[in-house]
């Protein structure tokens, strides 16, 4: 399988397979193909393995793709502005916050997992199941924004805003902290928590997180107030 990453923050990757070379999609991420690509949706790990994805945000069904007799691509994007980027679980884990799985090689397995603290799963802005992707091969993800890489050392600690974890590979130590002092979380417009990751191991973040982006548009879109205006404009809808 050959890849390529196209675009900026409105990414989509293209992925070149060879006869026999299968990827598994999440439903609907499809956005072209070449003509002799077949597809097929499927319950990969049967039921209870769709129950589980389900539970995850994404769909019960996965659809596969694969080429017929010849060399076939096949493009897939995510479902908001942001980035794409490849994940190799070549017998290791990444931990992935939900509906952030977007295709992968066969060999690659999808599975929940659960934040282990309780106070995690209240506050840490993914509740708490979370994505456990394992096996063997190369998945891709996908997040709001831009993404940040970042390899920590044993002991070594990033502190990051409830929301914007994108993922982290299972060695990473994950937990929640009180924002700061009293002043600091009623005034420092941070929230009252942040997630704690400590090393070894890698992790990703990104810019912005899905809550914020709808938060930040909702002043735009029509109400019943407005009459059907957008931004004070009235569309006569």
């Amino acid at each position: 399988m050959k890849y390529e990453i196209i675009g900026d923050n409105l990414q989509m990757v293209k992925l070149t397979l060879s006869p026999g070379e299968k990827i598994n999609a999440e439903a609907g991420a499809m956005v072209n193909m070449s003509g002799n690509m077949q597809m097929d949706s499927h319950l990969k790990g049967g039921l209870f393995g769709g129950l589980k994805r389900m539970l995850t945000s994404e769909s019960i069904f996965l659809t596969t793709f694969t080429p017929q007799n010849r060399e076939g691509f096949v493009s897939f994007a995510g479902n908001v502005p942001g980035r794409i980027f490849p994940v190799d679980v070549n017998g290791n884990e990444f931990i992935a916050q939900k509906d952030a799985f977007l295709c992968s090689e066969e060999g690659v397995d999808l599975d929940i997992a659960f934040t282990k603290k309780l106070r995690s799963g209240f506050f840490g802005g993914e509740g708490f199941i979370l994505q456990r992707i394992h096996g063997n091969g190369r998945a891709f993800l996908h997040c709001c924004g831009d993404t940040i890489v970042m390899d920590l050392a044993a002991g070594e600690t990033v502190r990051v805003e409830t929301g914007l974890v994108v993922g982290f590979d299972a060695t990473v130590e994950y937990s929640i902290e009180l924002a700061g002092g009293v002043k600091t979380v009623f005034f420092g417009g941070e929230g009252l928590f942040l997630t704690t990751l400590t090393g070894p191991g890698k992790v990703v973040l990104q810019s912005m997180d899905i809550a914020k982006l709808a938060s930040s548009l909702m002043p735009f879109l029509p109400n019943n107030s407005s009459g059907g205006g957008v931004g004070g404009i009235d569309i006569g809808i």
